[in-house]
Protein backbone atom coordinates (compact mmCIF):
# COMPACT_ATOMS: atom_id res chain seq x y z
CA UNK A 1 0.00 0.00 0.00
CA UNK A 2 0.86 3.88 -0.63
CA UNK A 3 0.16 6.96 0.80
CA UNK A 4 -2.34 7.06 -2.69
CA UNK A 5 -4.30 4.84 -1.05
CA UNK A 6 -5.40 6.48 1.98
CA UNK A 7 -7.50 9.32 2.91
CA UNK A 8 -5.75 13.07 1.91
CA UNK A 9 -5.27 14.13 5.04
CA UNK A 10 -3.79 10.87 6.19
CA UNK A 11 -0.01 10.01 6.47
CA UNK A 12 1.67 6.86 7.18
CA UNK A 13 4.03 6.83 9.99
CA UNK A 14 6.15 4.82 12.45
CA UNK A 15 5.02 3.29 15.58
CA UNK A 16 7.56 4.84 17.69
CA UNK A 17 6.73 8.29 16.26
CA UNK A 18 3.01 8.01 17.60
CA UNK A 19 3.60 6.08 20.88
CA UNK A 20 5.80 6.13 23.78
CA UNK A 21 7.08 3.12 25.64
CA UNK A 22 6.39 3.58 29.48
CA UNK A 23 9.49 3.43 31.70
CA UNK A 24 10.25 3.63 35.32
CA UNK A 25 11.38 7.42 36.36
CA UNK A 26 14.91 7.61 37.94
CA UNK A 27 14.97 7.98 41.61
CA UNK A 28 11.57 6.41 42.19
CA UNK A 29 12.34 3.08 45.01
CA UNK A 30 9.38 0.45 45.16
CA UNK A 31 10.71 0.11 48.77
CA UNK A 32 9.30 3.60 49.98
CA UNK A 33 5.99 1.96 48.96
CA UNK A 34 4.24 -0.88 51.56
CA UNK A 35 2.63 -2.10 48.66
CA UNK A 36 1.87 -1.72 45.03
CA UNK A 37 -0.57 -3.23 42.17
CA UNK A 38 0.41 -5.85 40.49
CA UNK A 39 -1.15 -7.13 37.54
CA UNK A 40 0.45 -11.21 36.24
CA UNK A 41 -0.53 -12.06 32.91
CA UNK A 42 -3.29 -14.02 33.79
CA UNK A 43 -5.18 -10.77 35.07
CA UNK A 44 -4.47 -9.26 31.33
CA UNK A 45 -7.64 -9.93 29.76
CA UNK A 46 -7.81 -10.94 25.66
CA UNK A 47 -8.50 -7.70 23.76
CA UNK A 48 -10.34 -5.97 26.12
CA UNK A 49 -10.55 -2.42 26.07
CA UNK A 50 -10.56 -1.57 29.71
CA UNK A 51 -9.24 -3.43 33.05
CA UNK A 52 -9.32 -2.75 36.54
CA UNK A 53 -7.82 -6.08 38.00
CA UNK A 54 -4.60 -6.13 40.00
CA UNK A 55 -3.32 -7.87 42.68
CA UNK A 56 -2.01 -5.84 45.65
CA UNK A 57 1.61 -6.87 46.69
CA UNK A 58 3.82 -6.17 48.97
CA UNK A 59 7.18 -4.77 48.03
CA UNK A 60 8.80 -7.08 49.48
CA UNK A 61 7.36 -9.89 47.63
CA UNK A 62 8.63 -7.95 44.22
CA UNK A 63 11.47 -9.53 42.84
CA UNK A 64 11.06 -7.73 38.98
CA UNK A 65 8.42 -6.48 36.96
CA UNK A 66 7.73 -3.55 34.39
CA UNK A 67 6.55 -0.13 35.41
CA UNK A 68 3.25 1.05 34.60
CA UNK A 69 0.97 4.38 35.28
CA UNK A 70 -2.70 4.48 35.15
CA UNK A 71 -3.90 4.34 31.20
CA UNK A 72 -1.56 2.44 30.01
CA UNK A 73 -1.63 -0.13 26.96
CA UNK A 74 -0.38 -3.35 28.73
CA UNK A 75 0.44 -5.40 25.41
CA UNK A 76 1.56 -8.64 26.31
CA UNK A 77 4.91 -9.51 24.19
CA UNK A 78 5.61 -13.20 24.89
CA UNK A 79 4.23 -16.21 22.98
CA UNK A 80 1.54 -17.12 23.03
CA UNK A 81 -0.34 -14.66 24.95
CA UNK A 82 0.83 -12.49 21.75
CA UNK A 83 -0.96 -14.44 19.46
CA UNK A 84 -4.10 -14.85 21.70
CA UNK A 85 -4.40 -11.07 21.34
CA UNK A 86 -3.87 -10.39 25.48
CA UNK A 87 -3.59 -6.54 25.59
CA UNK A 88 -5.35 -3.71 27.83
CA UNK A 89 -5.82 -0.39 29.19
CA UNK A 90 -5.38 -0.48 33.27
CA UNK A 91 -7.69 2.22 34.74
CA UNK A 92 -8.08 3.24 38.64
CA UNK A 93 -4.63 2.36 40.45
CA UNK A 94 -4.76 2.80 44.00
CA UNK A 95 -1.34 4.52 43.84
CA UNK A 96 0.34 6.72 40.75
CA UNK A 97 1.99 3.85 39.37
CA UNK A 98 2.14 -0.49 39.15
CA UNK A 99 4.30 -2.99 38.25
CA UNK A 100 3.49 -5.69 35.40
CA UNK A 101 4.51 -9.11 34.46
CA UNK A 102 8.04 -8.41 33.37
CA UNK A 103 6.54 -10.50 29.64
CA UNK A 104 4.59 -6.71 28.39
CA UNK A 105 5.54 -3.36 27.13
CA UNK A 106 3.31 -0.78 28.80
CA UNK A 107 2.13 2.10 25.79
CA UNK A 108 1.05 5.36 26.14
CA UNK A 109 -0.23 7.94 23.51
CA UNK A 110 1.53 10.96 22.20
CA UNK A 111 -0.43 13.75 23.31
CA UNK A 112 -1.93 16.06 21.00
CA UNK A 113 -1.32 13.80 18.20
CA UNK A 114 -2.30 10.33 18.74
CA UNK A 115 -5.43 8.98 20.38
CA UNK A 116 -4.41 5.93 22.45
CA UNK A 117 -7.44 3.70 22.24
CA UNK A 118 -6.87 3.94 18.35
CA UNK A 119 -3.25 2.17 18.61
CA UNK A 120 -5.33 -0.11 20.77
CA UNK A 121 -7.60 -0.99 18.07
CA UNK A 122 -4.74 -0.93 15.41
CA UNK A 123 -2.60 -3.63 17.76
CA UNK A 124 -5.54 -5.77 17.24
CA UNK A 125 -5.81 -6.31 13.47
CA UNK A 126 -5.22 -9.75 12.51
CA UNK A 127 -2.45 -8.89 10.26
CA UNK A 128 -0.62 -6.63 12.07
CA UNK A 129 0.09 -9.27 14.90
CA UNK A 130 0.99 -11.75 12.50
CA UNK A 131 3.62 -9.47 11.31
CA UNK A 132 4.70 -8.68 14.04
CA UNK A 133 4.85 -12.21 15.26
CA UNK A 134 7.03 -13.06 12.33
CA UNK A 135 9.55 -10.56 14.32
CA UNK A 136 9.29 -11.45 17.64
CA UNK A 137 12.93 -13.20 18.46
CA UNK A 138 14.10 -15.89 21.55
CA UNK A 139 13.88 -19.83 21.61
CA UNK A 140 10.81 -22.39 20.16
CA UNK A 141 7.85 -21.05 23.28
CA UNK A 142 9.75 -18.45 24.38
CA UNK A 143 9.46 -15.86 21.14
CA UNK A 144 9.44 -12.27 22.56
CA UNK A 145 8.33 -9.23 20.52
CA UNK A 146 10.77 -6.23 21.45
CA UNK A 147 10.34 -2.54 21.55
CA UNK A 148 12.06 -1.78 18.78
CA UNK A 149 10.31 -4.08 16.28
CA UNK A 150 7.08 -2.97 17.08
CA UNK A 151 8.77 0.83 17.28
CA UNK A 152 9.60 -0.11 14.00
CA UNK A 153 6.14 -0.77 12.51
CA UNK A 154 4.37 1.23 9.87
CA UNK A 155 1.18 2.36 10.43
CA UNK A 156 -1.19 4.96 8.91
CA UNK A 157 -2.52 7.97 11.02
CA UNK A 158 -5.38 10.31 10.22
CA UNK A 159 -5.87 13.31 11.66
CA UNK A 160 -6.64 13.13 15.53
CA UNK A 161 -9.79 14.46 15.33
CA UNK A 162 -11.03 11.86 13.15
CA UNK A 163 -8.79 8.86 15.57
CA UNK A 164 -11.49 9.60 17.66
CA UNK A 165 -14.35 9.86 15.07
CA UNK A 166 -13.26 6.15 14.47
CA UNK A 167 -12.71 4.95 17.83
CA UNK A 168 -16.05 6.23 18.80
CA UNK A 169 -17.18 4.42 15.62
CA UNK A 170 -15.25 1.40 16.77
CA UNK A 171 -17.11 1.28 20.15
CA UNK A 172 -20.56 1.70 18.95
CA UNK A 173 -20.17 -1.43 16.46
CA UNK A 174 -18.44 -3.53 19.37
CA UNK A 175 -20.79 -3.02 22.03
CA UNK A 176 -23.66 -3.99 19.34
CA UNK A 177 -21.38 -6.94 18.28
CA UNK A 178 -20.08 -8.02 21.69
CA UNK A 179 -23.92 -8.20 23.08
CA UNK A 180 -24.62 -10.45 20.16
CA UNK A 181 -21.62 -12.94 20.96
CA UNK A 182 -22.34 -12.62 24.42
CA UNK A 183 -25.75 -13.89 24.09
CA UNK A 184 -24.47 -17.17 21.92
CA UNK A 185 -22.14 -17.51 24.42
CA UNK A 186 -24.72 -17.77 27.00
CA UNK A 187 -26.77 -20.37 24.76
CA UNK A 188 -23.70 -22.20 24.18
CA UNK A 189 -23.64 -22.59 28.38
CA UNK A 190 -27.56 -23.34 28.43
CA UNK A 191 -26.67 -26.21 25.45
CA UNK A 192 -24.24 -27.57 28.14
CA UNK A 193 -26.56 -27.72 31.11
CA UNK A 194 -29.34 -29.50 28.11
CA UNK A 195 -26.73 -31.93 27.91
CA UNK A 196 -26.30 -32.66 31.21
CA UNK A 197 -29.64 -32.79 32.12
CA UNK A 198 -30.64 -35.33 29.29
CA UNK A 199 -28.17 -37.68 30.80
CA UNK A 200 -29.12 -37.29 34.19
CA UNK A 201 -32.76 -37.73 33.20
CA UNK A 202 -31.93 -40.69 31.22
CA UNK A 203 -29.97 -42.77 34.20
CA UNK A 204 -32.97 -41.90 36.69
CA UNK A 205 -34.74 -43.69 33.96
CA UNK A 206 -37.44 -40.47 32.89
CA UNK A 207 -36.70 -40.83 29.09
CA UNK A 208 -37.85 -44.00 28.88
CA UNK A 209 -40.68 -43.56 31.40
CA UNK A 210 -43.42 -43.49 28.62
CA UNK A 211 -41.49 -46.69 26.74
CA UNK A 212 -41.71 -49.07 30.16
CA UNK A 213 -45.67 -48.31 31.00
CA UNK A 214 -46.27 -49.69 27.23
CA UNK A 215 -43.96 -52.62 27.23
CA UNK A 216 -43.95 -53.46 31.33
CA UNK A 217 -45.00 -57.06 30.51
CA UNK A 218 -41.64 -57.38 28.41
CA UNK A 219 -39.46 -57.00 31.22
CA UNK A 220 -37.84 -59.14 33.25
CA UNK A 221 -38.64 -58.13 37.24
CA UNK A 222 -35.62 -57.97 39.21
CA UNK A 223 -34.28 -55.97 42.51
CA UNK A 224 -36.39 -52.91 42.80
CA UNK A 225 -33.20 -50.43 44.67
CA UNK A 226 -34.59 -47.41 45.95
CA UNK A 227 -34.74 -44.06 43.84
CA UNK A 228 -34.72 -46.13 40.37
CA UNK A 229 -37.25 -47.92 38.02
CA UNK A 230 -38.75 -50.96 39.39
CA UNK A 231 -37.03 -53.43 37.11
CA UNK A 232 -33.17 -51.50 37.03
CA UNK A 233 -30.41 -52.92 39.38
CA UNK A 234 -27.55 -50.85 40.71
CA UNK A 235 -23.95 -51.73 40.89
CA UNK A 236 -20.32 -50.76 40.56
CA UNK A 237 -18.88 -49.87 37.48
CA UNK A 238 -15.71 -52.21 38.29
CA UNK A 239 -18.30 -55.04 38.06
CA UNK A 240 -19.25 -53.83 34.41
CA UNK A 241 -16.28 -53.26 32.93
CA UNK A 242 -13.46 -55.24 31.38
CA UNK A 243 -10.06 -53.24 30.97
CA UNK A 244 -7.82 -53.66 28.17
CA UNK A 245 -4.28 -54.50 28.62
CA UNK A 246 -1.78 -52.06 26.64
CA UNK A 247 1.28 -53.77 28.11
CA UNK A 248 4.09 -52.58 26.01
CA UNK A 249 1.97 -51.01 23.24
CA UNK A 250 2.12 -47.15 24.55
CA UNK A 251 3.68 -44.60 22.29
CA UNK A 252 5.08 -41.56 23.80
CA UNK A 253 4.35 -38.21 22.88
CA UNK A 254 7.83 -37.25 21.51
CA UNK A 255 7.11 -40.23 18.80
CA UNK A 256 3.81 -39.15 17.70
CA UNK A 257 3.48 -38.15 13.75
CA UNK A 258 1.41 -35.41 12.29
CA UNK A 259 0.42 -38.14 9.56
CA UNK A 260 0.01 -41.54 9.94
CA UNK A 261 -1.29 -45.05 9.40
CA UNK A 262 -2.80 -45.33 12.42
CA UNK A 263 -4.26 -42.84 15.34
CA UNK A 264 -3.04 -42.31 18.54
CA UNK A 265 -5.49 -41.56 21.32
CA UNK A 266 -4.59 -40.47 24.56
CA UNK A 267 -5.51 -38.21 27.61
CA UNK A 268 -5.17 -34.92 25.46
CA UNK A 269 -8.05 -32.23 25.29
CA UNK A 270 -8.18 -32.85 21.36
CA UNK A 271 -9.76 -36.23 20.19
CA UNK A 272 -6.87 -37.69 17.94
CA UNK A 273 -3.09 -36.77 19.74
CA UNK A 274 -1.36 -37.96 16.66
CA UNK A 275 -0.65 -40.47 13.97
CA UNK A 276 2.11 -43.05 13.91
CA UNK A 277 3.24 -45.88 11.04
CA UNK A 278 3.70 -48.18 14.09
CA UNK A 279 0.99 -50.80 13.13
CA UNK A 280 2.44 -53.37 15.85
CA UNK A 281 1.40 -51.08 18.85
CA UNK A 282 -2.05 -51.28 17.57
CA UNK A 283 -4.99 -52.19 20.78
CA UNK A 284 -5.81 -55.53 20.62
CA UNK A 285 -9.14 -55.92 21.28
CA UNK A 286 -12.97 -56.16 20.30
CA UNK A 287 -14.34 -52.48 19.72
CA UNK A 288 -15.70 -50.03 20.57
CA UNK A 289 -13.99 -49.26 23.76
CA UNK A 290 -13.52 -46.56 26.20
CA UNK A 291 -10.52 -44.24 26.31
CA UNK A 292 -10.37 -42.56 30.16
CA UNK A 293 -7.54 -40.46 31.02
CA UNK A 294 -6.45 -41.27 34.43
CA UNK A 295 -5.28 -37.64 34.79
CA UNK A 296 -7.22 -35.43 32.70
CA UNK A 297 -10.35 -37.24 32.97
CA UNK A 298 -10.73 -37.46 29.27
CA UNK A 299 -13.50 -39.87 27.84
CA UNK A 300 -13.00 -41.00 24.40
CA UNK A 301 -15.54 -43.22 22.56
CA UNK A 302 -13.69 -45.34 19.94
CA UNK A 303 -14.93 -47.48 17.80
CA UNK A 304 -11.73 -47.80 15.02
CA UNK A 305 -8.30 -49.16 15.25
CA UNK A 306 -5.82 -46.95 17.21
CA UNK A 307 -2.64 -46.83 19.48
CA UNK A 308 -2.77 -45.64 22.95
CA UNK A 309 -0.63 -42.58 23.95
CA UNK A 310 1.77 -43.63 26.54
CA UNK A 311 0.83 -41.13 29.46
CA UNK A 312 -1.81 -42.38 31.93
CA UNK A 313 -4.85 -43.68 30.09
CA UNK A 314 -6.97 -46.82 30.53
CA UNK A 315 -8.62 -48.29 28.14
CA UNK A 316 -11.88 -49.98 29.00
CA UNK A 317 -15.00 -52.06 27.44
CA UNK A 318 -18.17 -52.91 28.92
CA UNK A 319 -19.43 -56.06 29.81
CA UNK A 320 -21.91 -57.89 27.60
CA UNK A 321 -24.84 -56.99 30.14
CA UNK A 322 -24.01 -53.29 29.43
CA UNK A 323 -24.71 -51.39 26.27
CA UNK A 324 -21.17 -50.02 25.02
CA UNK A 325 -22.67 -46.67 23.91
CA UNK A 326 -25.00 -46.40 27.03
CA UNK A 327 -21.77 -47.01 29.07
CA UNK A 328 -19.48 -43.95 27.80
CA UNK A 329 -22.80 -41.64 28.12
CA UNK A 330 -23.08 -42.86 31.79
CA UNK A 331 -19.34 -42.07 32.23
CA UNK A 332 -19.99 -38.32 31.23
CA UNK A 333 -22.66 -38.10 33.28
CA UNK A 334 -21.51 -38.69 36.40
CA UNK A 335 -18.92 -36.19 38.57
CA UNK A 336 -15.39 -37.93 39.13
CA UNK A 337 -13.83 -35.86 42.10
CA UNK A 338 -10.82 -33.66 40.55
CA UNK A 339 -7.36 -34.08 42.23
CA UNK A 340 -5.09 -32.31 39.87
CA UNK A 341 -3.04 -34.46 37.78
CA UNK A 342 -3.87 -37.66 40.55
CA UNK A 343 -4.70 -41.28 39.68
CA UNK A 344 -8.94 -40.78 39.02
CA UNK A 345 -9.75 -44.21 37.74
CA UNK A 346 -9.92 -45.17 41.13
CA UNK A 347 -13.30 -43.07 41.54
CA UNK A 348 -14.77 -44.22 38.29
CA UNK A 349 -14.68 -48.33 39.43
CA UNK A 350 -16.29 -47.35 42.46
CA UNK A 351 -19.03 -45.27 41.20
CA UNK A 352 -22.36 -46.82 41.33
CA UNK A 353 -24.10 -47.51 37.72
CA UNK A 354 -28.04 -48.73 37.00
CA UNK A 355 -28.33 -51.78 35.31
CA UNK A 356 -31.74 -51.78 32.94
CA UNK A 357 -32.82 -54.32 31.39
CA UNK A 358 -31.09 -55.10 27.68
CA UNK A 359 -33.71 -54.01 26.45
CA UNK A 360 -34.27 -50.90 28.00
CA UNK A 361 -30.72 -49.90 27.76
CA UNK A 362 -30.86 -49.76 24.01
CA UNK A 363 -34.23 -47.41 23.95
CA UNK A 364 -31.95 -45.31 26.70
CA UNK A 365 -29.66 -44.89 23.85
CA UNK A 366 -31.64 -43.93 21.46
CA UNK A 367 -33.90 -41.39 23.28
CA UNK A 368 -30.21 -39.81 24.12
CA UNK A 369 -28.72 -39.83 21.24
CA UNK A 370 -32.15 -38.04 19.99
CA UNK A 371 -31.89 -35.36 22.58
CA UNK A 372 -28.64 -35.01 21.80
CA UNK A 373 -28.60 -34.43 18.15
CA UNK A 374 -31.30 -31.59 19.03
CA UNK A 375 -28.36 -29.86 20.51
CA UNK A 376 -25.61 -30.53 18.17
CA UNK A 377 -27.90 -28.71 15.10
CA UNK A 378 -28.30 -26.02 17.71
CA UNK A 379 -24.66 -25.68 18.65
CA UNK A 380 -23.34 -25.90 15.03
CA UNK A 381 -25.65 -22.68 14.03
CA UNK A 382 -24.04 -21.18 17.06
CA UNK A 383 -20.26 -21.87 15.98
CA UNK A 384 -20.92 -20.43 12.59
CA UNK A 385 -22.57 -17.19 13.89
CA UNK A 386 -19.57 -16.98 16.10
CA UNK A 387 -17.20 -17.32 13.77
CA UNK A 388 -19.54 -14.62 11.04
CA UNK A 389 -19.22 -12.23 13.97
CA UNK A 390 -15.54 -12.76 14.45
CA UNK A 391 -15.20 -11.95 10.68
CA UNK A 392 -17.35 -9.13 10.55
CA UNK A 393 -15.19 -7.68 13.79
CA UNK A 394 -11.88 -7.78 11.71
CA UNK A 395 -13.95 -6.23 8.22
CA UNK A 396 -14.86 -3.62 10.23
CA UNK A 397 -11.39 -2.91 11.99
CA UNK A 398 -10.22 -3.35 8.07
CA UNK A 399 -12.52 -0.30 7.76
CA UNK A 400 -10.96 1.56 10.30
CA UNK A 401 -8.02 1.57 9.20
CA UNK A 402 -8.23 2.37 5.41
CA UNK A 403 -10.31 5.36 5.77
CA UNK A 404 -13.31 4.04 4.97
CA UNK A 405 -15.76 3.66 8.49
CA UNK A 406 -16.34 7.15 9.38
CA UNK A 407 -16.56 10.27 6.86
CA UNK A 408 -13.69 12.66 6.50
CA UNK A 409 -13.97 16.41 7.62
CA UNK A 410 -12.23 18.28 5.77
CA UNK A 411 -11.70 21.08 8.48
CA UNK A 412 -9.76 18.62 10.29
CA UNK A 413 -6.24 19.77 10.93
CA UNK A 414 -4.61 17.25 8.33
CA UNK A 415 -2.16 14.69 9.42
CA UNK A 416 0.74 16.42 8.13
CA UNK A 417 0.47 19.12 10.77
CA UNK A 418 1.18 16.58 13.32
CA UNK A 419 3.68 15.14 11.33
CA UNK A 420 5.21 18.83 11.84
CA UNK A 421 4.55 19.00 15.21
CA UNK A 422 6.54 15.29 15.90
CA UNK A 423 9.72 16.56 14.01
CA UNK A 424 9.68 19.89 16.11
CA UNK A 425 9.45 17.88 19.55
CA UNK A 426 12.53 15.89 18.14
CA UNK A 427 14.18 18.89 17.55
CA UNK A 428 17.09 19.20 15.00
CA UNK A 429 19.13 15.86 14.16
CA UNK A 430 22.78 15.80 14.66
CA UNK A 431 24.36 13.81 11.07
CA UNK A 432 24.71 10.22 12.35
CA UNK A 433 28.03 8.73 11.92
CA UNK A 434 28.49 6.03 9.38
CA UNK A 435 28.23 2.35 11.10
CA UNK A 436 30.35 -0.71 9.55
CA UNK A 437 27.48 -3.16 9.23
CA UNK A 438 26.71 -6.37 6.81
CA UNK A 439 23.13 -6.23 7.77
CA UNK A 440 20.07 -3.80 7.05
CA UNK A 441 17.53 -3.65 9.31
CA UNK A 442 14.13 -4.05 7.91
CA UNK A 443 11.22 -1.72 8.97
CA UNK A 444 7.61 -3.25 8.97
CA UNK A 445 6.40 -1.97 6.49
CA UNK A 446 2.21 -1.17 5.49
CA UNK A 447 3.31 -2.64 2.49
CA UNK A 448 3.93 -6.11 3.71
CA UNK A 449 -0.15 -6.49 4.80
CA UNK A 450 -2.85 -7.68 3.05
CA UNK A 451 -5.56 -6.11 6.23
CA UNK A 452 -6.49 -3.92 6.50
CA UNK A 453 -4.34 -2.33 3.82
CA UNK A 454 -5.43 -4.00 1.02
Amino acid sequence: MNLMDLPLNWRIVRFGAVATFTKKPKGLRYSEYNAVPFVPMNLIPIAKLYSKEFNLKSTDELSSGTYFEPGDILLAKITPSFENGKQSIIEDLPTSFGIATTEVIPIREVEGISDKTYLFYYLLVPDVRALLTARMKGTTGRLRLGTEALADLEMPLPPLAEQRHIVAKLEVLFTQLDATVDSLKKAQAQLQQYRRSVLKAAFEGELTKEWRVEYTNKLQSTNNPTGFPQNWEKTMVEKVIKKVSLSGKKLKKGDYEPKGKLPVIDQGSSFIGGYTNEEGLKVECELPVIVFGDHTKAIKYVDFDFVGGADGIKVIKSQEMYHPKLFYYFIRAISIPDRGYSRHFQFLEKAQIPVPPLTEQEQIVSEIERHLSVADEVETTIATELRRAERLRQSILKQAFSGKLVPQDPNDEPASVLLEKIQKEKGPQQPKRKKRTTKVKATLSVKQLSLPFD
